[in-house]
């Protein structure tokens, strides 16, 4: 017979407290990184708004462009000081994870894009022609 007790939960408490006194707790955030992740997230917020509202980059496909580039690295940045995705397998962060958010982020972007063009194209098409022909 084994010295060593049944696996219960007396065992998972004895795991955790390893982990924390290790430094190995990947799920956890700590204020700092909440603190960075904030930062980030408002640098990356405050960019896309000033490019708007000066038009510093003139043309408005640069614009968007810009704005969609930095709406990803604003994603990536939630996902990991927000959701604590890290590279390491056991935080659940797996190359099919990985994948799958990158698809989803993708079809997001897009599908925005192709909405706001097409109603910007297609609501009231001739209003422009009722306005000039009005006055």
């Amino acid at each position: 017979m084994s010295a060593r007790p049944p696996h219960g939960h007396g065992d998972h408490a004895n795991l955790d407290h390893d982990l924390h006194a290790h430094g190995d707790t990947h799920g956890h955030g700590s204020m700092k990184g909440y603190m960075i992740g904030f930062v980030l997230s408002v640098i990356l917020t405050a960019i896309p708004f000033w490019a708007v509202m000066t038009g510093a980059l003139g043309d408005t496909q640069t614009t968007a462009l810009v704005i969609m580039g930095l709406a990803f690295v604003q994603i990536v940045v939630h996902m990991i000081y927000f959701l604590h995705m890290n590279t390491k397998s056991e935080g659940g962060w797996t190359m099919m994870a990985l994948v799958f958010t990158a698809v989803l982020v993708v079809i997001t972007l897009s599908g925005s894009i192709w909405v706001m063009y097409h109603m910007n194209t297609n609501m009231m098409p001739d209003m422009a022609a009722q306005m000039g022909g009005g006055m």
